[in-house]
């Protein structure tokens, strides 16, 4: 991996936004020269390797890639791998972005934070929109929750 969008950046260090910009512009960061997506700005990976909140292994960094390139699967993956090891903020981020590409993994999870407050405040209506809209594209688990829900 080359390097990382700087929204990627955030979630893998738990740095801001700001922080990042900060780090770019007193150059202990490194911003990729030729990143190719001219609208967003690239942060080369070695440059931040040894501040990423959770271990990452070599799959781990093709995952991170896969991701950041907008791949639904590998965003939910990867806030699995965030969950795991309890960094919910980042989860979220990565399940916003497979939710909203409708992969219905991610917006039973996404649901399950909002229901839970996990990374996020908790929001029953948001809760049960998420985990909804995944029962309606035929995920088994969300079904059978808004089933249990009208039973109640």
């Amino acid at each position: 991996m080359q390097h990382v969008s700087l929204q990627a950046a955030t979630t893998l260090t738990e740095w801001s936004e700001r922080t990042i910009r900060r780090r770019l512009a007193d150059g202990s960061l490194k911003c990729a020269a030729d990143n190719g997506a001219h609208y967003k700005t690239m942060i080369c990976f070695d440059s931040i390797k040894h501040d990423i909140c959770i271990t990452l292994d070599a799959d781990d960094i093709e995952l991170v890639n896969a991701a950041d390139a907008g791949d639904a699967t590998s965003q939910n993956d990867l806030a699995l791998l965030f969950l795991e090891n309890d960094k919910l903020k980042s989860a979220v981020y990565w399940l916003e972005l497979a939710a909203k590409q409708h992969f219905t993994d991610a917006m039973h999870l996404l649901g399950c934070c909002y229901l839970d407050g996990n990374g996020l405040p908790k929001d029953d209506n948001l809760a049960v929109m998420w985990i909804a809209k995944a029962a309606s594209l035929g995920h088994s688990i969300a079904a059978a929750q808004i089933q249990s829900m009208r039973l109640t």
